[in-house]
């Protein structure tokens, strides 16, 4: 059974990752996160938020680099993730398709009384 998705308000991640609430409001202003929003309109981080956070964190603050070159490799990898799960989604249909394939081969390869080729070729003869 999944476990219900945990959700993080904005003051907590703030803390988590000793960066002030300002700057995550103006991650979400550039589009690099998306946090959902409660009734009240506050916004609401989950594990799959605060994952892209750290991975922005790590680029901005180790490598140096900008938020312009943060929002393109997010891009990137983003494009790649959809890339990796067509590609898997083609390879489960491939796979499921040259199963069919394979057990109609085997299904017309059954007769009801099995001759030896050597008994065809005196048959023909």
């Amino acid at each position: 059974m999944k476990e219900p998705k945990k959700y993080y308000m904005i003051s907590a991640v703030a803390r988590m990752y000793n960066i002030h609430p300002q700057t995550l409001r103006l991650y979400e202003r550039e589009g690099l996160l998306k946090p959902s929003r409660s009734q009240g309109n506050t916004r609401l981080y989950t594990d799959e938020d605060l994952k892209r956070l750290e991975l922005i964190l790590t680029l901005t603050r180790e490598m140096g680099v900008n938020l312009a070159g943060v929002e393109i490799i997010l891009n990137m990898r983003d494009k790649l993730e959809a890339i990796q799960k067509q590609v898997s989604e083609l390879l489960q249909f491939v796979q499921k398709l040259l199963e069919e394939r394979s057990e109609e081969l085997e299904n017309r390869g059954r007769a009801i009384i099995k001759l030896s080729q050597m008994e065809i070729v005196r048959k023909k003869e």
